[in-house]
Order: structure tokens, then C-alpha cells, then sequence
């Protein structure tokens, strides 16, 4: 299990420098708008789960906290913890990258979202959308303020 957990770390790694290093770069661009970016790591979750599926469905289908507690207690819970994470914060942050680009967000300012969605999933996305919904009332240099007459 601490192969692979460690493994699964590097299966993402290349995703989030590509998106935080080089977000302009357009190798980025194409490799990132590729849905399949968020399949790897969740083709190693299902790797891990679906073998495991009996002993895991109870304490997910019907979660108590000492049921969960006791899944994620062992090496092969956390890794599966942990692949789950990876998978789903790779989503989100590709979602974030795909999105800030539309919106020409600045890199300098993304670059920090992205670390933190990568160190801190939800956080990161909710950071993300306190930026979006900030940067929606910036003017552009193709939007000009409104002015009035008065």
C-alpha cells in the first residue's frame, strides 16, 4: 500500500504543473481540456475499491463515525482515502484551469487558487469562487465602465 500511495502522487503531480507552472503554455491547454486528465487517478480508485467493495459498502452506505473511523484506520483505507482526494481534486482544479482561462483570469492570481484547491480541495474551490464572483464585476480591457451622463 505505501508504493502505492506514494505512487498516486506522482500520477498527479505532472497535472498540477502543467496548470500551475506553465498554465499558458498551449500543450497545457490541449492536454488539460482532455476530460481522460481526470481519469487516471480515478481508474486507480476504482482499482482499489472495487476489489475491497464488500468490506467498504457498509461503512459507506450507511457512514457512522465509528464506521468510517475503523475504514480509514488501516493502510489500505487511507490509501483509498487518499486516491478518492486525488481523483476529485484533480476534477475540480482542471474545472478551475478550463474555467479561469475562459474568463482570462491572471496566472499570477491563479496560481495560488491552484495550490490550494491541489493542498486543500474545497478550500481551494471555494477560494476559487469568491475569486470568480469578484473578478465577474472587474472590467476588462474589451469591457469598458458604464458611464452615466449625470
Amino acid at each position: 500500500m505505501d508504493l502505492l500511495f506514494r505512487a498516486s502522487n506522482l500520477l498527479v503531480l505532472p497535472i498540477w504543473a502543467l496548470m500551475i507552472l506553465l498554465p499558458r503554455w498551449r500543450w497545457t491547454a490541449r492536454f488539460i481540456r482532455s476530460p481522460l486528465v481526470s481519469a487516471a487517478p480515478a481508474i486507480l480508485y476504482a482499482g482499489l475499491v472495487l476489489p475491497r467493495l464488500g468490506a467498504i459498502w457498509p461503512a459507506v452506505s450507511r457512514p457512522t463515525l465509528p464506521g468510517v473511523e475503523a475504514l480509514l484506520g488501516s493502510p489500505a483505507g487511507a490509501t483509498i482515502a487518499w486516491a478518492h482526494f486525488l481523483a476529485f481534486d484533480v476534477f475540480v482544479g482542471r474545472w478551475i484551469y478550463l474555467d479561469s482561462q475562459e474568463r482570462r483570469t491572471s496566472s499570477w492570481l491563479m496560481a495560488p487558487v491552484l495550490v490550494l484547491t491541489l493542498m486543500l480541495g474545497p478550500a481551494g474551490f471555494l477560494f476559487y469562487l469568491v475569486v470568480r464572483s469578484t473578478r465577474a464585476t472587474w472590467p476588462t480591457s474589451a469591457q469598458k465602465p458604464v458611464q452615466s451622463d449625470a
